[in-house]
């Protein structure tokens, strides 16, 4: 592609998914590109990727449709990053990418485009996924049960699927009843360790608890991040609420105290009920 054919696509509105390969190509030349994408690697891009992933979520969860569109095309930059950086390192290139998640879903689909009936429930889909990505497991090298686990996954979310795993082959509690007895023997432990041990205790015995709550929302089939962004979502939503009474006294949260604050903190909660 000559310059000028590069600037043409570049430039063009209606240059699709090869105007995007172009622009992430010249931002990344090493003679004529953007200093700041040069100098990018794998590992300095990863936090890119992973934000532009929770933008997307939020969009949804606030259905801003116009601003999901933007964050899709943001998410979508951040492959076709990664994928300019793997084929200047001569790993492999975006068509590679598509090649194998094509193949992926074909392979995993097989009552969309092969044989089998679909007639079957979501659920049982989901049984048959897990099916399917177990057999790609073990047709290939030797791996552990828990292989396979990303590592830089959200740790609750990490938390759960190492769960998810382990119970495949039986390590699991077989009801609520074990799970709430184990969260409530953890929370003693932490007490313990906060009165009498050492704050490198402390934290050990703060993650056991956590690890356990997340084993508590696979057993009662809640998405942990969904339950704690949503309790995220009240808690701002009524200390905005506190801010705003706040103001039309005239004063600030640090002009309160705590007393007034929770007072005004149980009237938005009443509302939110009255309201439901």
């Amino acid at each position: 592609m000559t310059p000028d054919d590069s600037q043409r696509l570049c430039l063009d509105p209606e240059g699709g998914l090869p105007r995007l390969l172009e622009i992430m190509r010249r931002l990344r030349d090493p003679e004529t590109g953007c200093p700041w994408d040069i100098e990018q690697d794998f590992a300095t891009i990863a936090p890119y990727t992973i934000e532009e992933a929770y933008e997307v979520a939020d969009a949804i969860e606030r259905k801003a449709w116009d601003e999901l569109r933007g964050e899709l095309g943001d998410l979508l930059f951040q492959a076709v990053y990664h994928a300019q950086m793997a084929r200047e390192a001569g790993h492999f290139g975006f068509g590679d990418v598509v090649r194998s998640i094509c193949d992926k879903m074909i392979a995993r689909h097989p009552h969309v485009f092969g044989d089998e009936s679909r007639d079957k429930s979501a659920e049982q889909q989901t049984r048959d996924w897990e099916r399917v990505k177990a057999a790609e497991r073990a047709s290939g090298p030797a791996r552990g049960t828990l292989d396979g686990v990303a590592l830089g996954l959200p740790a609750l979310l990490r938390a759960l699927k190492l769960q998810n795993r382990a119970a495949r082959v039986g390590f699991d509690w077989p009801s609520t009843d074990e799970v709430l007895d184990k969260i409530v023997e953890e929370a003693r432990e932490l007490v313990e360790a906060r009165d009498t041990l050492s704050g490198a205790e402390t934290f050990e015995e703060f993650g056991d608890l956590l690890f356990v709550v997340a084993n508590l929302a696979r057993h009662l089939k809640i998405d942990p991040e969904a339950a704690l962004r949503a309790a995220n979502a009240k808690f701002t939503r009524r200390f905005r609420a506190i801010e705003a009474e706040l103001a039309m006294r005239g004063k600030r949260p640090e002009d309160s105290d705590l007393a007034e604050m929770d007072a005004l903190w149980n009237a938005a909660k009443a509302r939110e009920k009255a309201q439901a």
